[in-house]
């Protein structure tokens, strides 16, 4: 077996804890009762994590922290409208 170099061992320690990371944010998701805003952190805090996960995986291919937070913002805008027409039981798409 190849030795690793010190590069390769500290990009999988990274690795690690970044699937650490994630799986302690599930867990605390599934949490029942947690504050809206404790959830919205947690959620924030995820796709951030997997965010890291790419940029380490895969160079050049991950987002900015500004671009996460734009789509992250992009998609509860989203969200919140489909559920204020759902509310307003309006079945039009967004668009109209």
């Amino acid at each position: 077996m190849e030795a690793l170099t010190l590069r390769e061992r500290e990009r999988r320690a990274l690795l690690t804890n970044l699937n650490s990371a994630e799986r302690a944010l599930r867990q605390n998701l599934h949490q029942h009762g947690l504050d809206p805003t404790v959830r919205d952190h947690l959620e924030h805090a995820l796709s951030h994590v997997r965010e890291g996960y790419i940029a380490v995986n895969e160079p050049g291919r991950a987002r900015t922290v500004g671009q996460v937070i734009e789509d992250i913002t992009k998609a509860d805008n989203l969200l919140s409208r489909l559920l204020q027409q759902r509310q307003q039981g309006r079945t039009h798409s967004i668009g109209d």
